[in-house]
Order: C-alpha cells, then sequence, then structure tokens
C-alpha cells in the first residue's frame, strides 16, 4: 500500500504541520483524529493495514490523516472561549486554503469524504457542512455536534460559524442548503454511549431543515477502535 509523509510550514497556523496520506486512488478522505490526537492515530490502531486495507489498495479510497490542534484550540481550557475558538477558525483555515488543494493535487477524483469518530466527529461534520460544495459526503461515528458544552455558553462568529448544532438552524442562504442536500450524511452511534443522545439531536436537527441524513444506532457501547474496526469499513463507502 502507497503511505507517503509530508510536512510543511503552515501560514494559516504559523507552525509545521503533518499528514500521512494512504493509498493511491479513488475518493479523497479528509481524516480527523480523535480528541488531541495526532496524525498517525489512525494507523497506530491498525485501521489502516486492517479494516482500511483491502479499499486502500484496490484504489477505492485514498486517505489524507490529519493533524489535530485541539490542545491550541478546544481544549486549551487555560484560555478565553472566544481565543479557542479563533483558533480553531485557523486550523479550518489550514484545512480548506492549504490541505485541501494539496489533496486535489495529489488525486484529481472529485469525489471528497470528511470522517472522524469521536471529537474528529465534530471536526468532519463541522468542516463539511461549513464548506459543502467541496465535501461530498460525512461521516461522523460516535460524535459530539455542539461544541458550546465547550464554552460554558459563550458564542461569538468564530464559535457559531464552527459549530453546525449552532449555524445550521439558522442557515437561510438557498446556495448552502441546496450543497448540504447534496451531501451524503451519515451518522453513527451506540445505543449504550453516554454521548449517544448528542447523535440523535444533530441527526434530528439536520432533519428538521430538511437535510437528508443517514443515522445508525448500534446496540451497546460502541465508542471504541475495536467497534470502529468493523463501523467504518462498513460506512466508508455509503449508509448500509
Amino acid at each position: 500500500m502507497n503511505r507517503e509523509h509530508h510536512r510543511w510550514y503552515s501560514p494559516s497556523l504559523n507552525r509545521d504541520m503533518q499528514l500521512l496520506v494512504f493509498g493511491h486512488a479513488g475518493a479523497k478522505v479528509l481524516l480527523f483524529p480523535t480528541s488531541k490526537g495526532r496524525f498517525y492515530e489512525w494507523e497506530d490502531r491498525g485501521m489502516m493495514w486492517g479494516a482500511l486495507r483491502e479499499p486502500l489498495e484496490r484504489g477505492w479510497f485514498q486517505i489524507f490523516a490529519v493533524d489535530s490542534i485541539d490542545e491550541e484550540s478546544w481544549y486549551a481550557w487555560w484560555a478565553h472561549p472566544g481565543g479557542r475558538a479563533y483558533r480553531h477558525q485557523q486550523y479550518f483555515e489550514y484545512l480548506h486554503n492549504e490541505v485541501l488543494p494539496f489533496m486535489r493535487w495529489k488525486n484529481p477524483n472529485p469525489y471528497t469524504i470528511t470522517m472522524g469518530a469521536s471529537f474528529g466527529a465534530f471536526h468532519a461534520a463541522g468542516f463539511g457542512l461549513k464548506y459543502p460544495w467541496e465535501v461530498n459526503r460525512i461521516l461522523g461515528i460516535c460524535g459530539l455536534y455542539d461544541i458550546r458544552v465547550f464554552t460554558g455558553g459563550y458564542s461569538d462568529d468564530n464559535v457559531h460559524f464552527n459549530n453546525p448544532a449552532s449555524f445550521i438552524p439558522h442557515e437561510h442562504d438557498s446556495g448552502r442548503i441546496d450543497a448540504i442536500r447534496r451531501q451524503d450524511i451519515i451518522l453513527v452511534a451506540g445505543s449504550g454511549d453516554p454521548q449517544v443522545q448528542w447523535s440523535r439531536d444533530f441527526s434530528a436537527m439536520l432533519w428538521s431543515k430538511g437535510l437528508w441524513n443517514a443515522y445508525r444506532e448500534w446496540d451497546g457501547w460502541v465508542h471504541d477502535w475495536p467497534y470502529w474496526q468493523h463501523i467504518v469499513p462498513k460506512y466508508i463507502g455509503g449508509h448500509d
């Protein structure tokens, strides 16, 4: 399997950033780690060489596993929520202005997926819904979708417009809504997960705006890597 490591200085974040590329062709997947995770997390957990090896080797998907800066943004509890949200906005600028062009340069396939589990699902949903013209499918697994639980109720433009549970209910731009309607949004959670209500509420909120999504709830507690080994291959290609 093709595996590449890339590192460059990000003007958006004013620091070096790293990512890994897996596979050689197929739909492009922007993959987020879990809370405060690193770009090599999914590989270290055996996902690339186990659960996702066949679709990667067959050229069905090409995965771009990015680093997080969660410890500088939402998890920087010492900082004011406004500063944390601003740093997150810079992270999305890095992804949009640097990573997406890199992905297009590497791979001309027009289909792009955002994917993440746990806190990575928040990034996958937030980025995909903020830039619906550039993301075709969103796969969120056992996710948090309302960042206001991290801000103590504080909100500003950077919180609001990077928090899908905030900006989607108030979105009235017909062009953006139409673009989101063309997306394939898949949410997966476990009935025994203490955070399962976040996924249920987010799915219901999308439906309330007329935004189609597939919500799949598994029996029991599935908030861990051994379960995701089974879940990810089942849903990355659709919503069985």
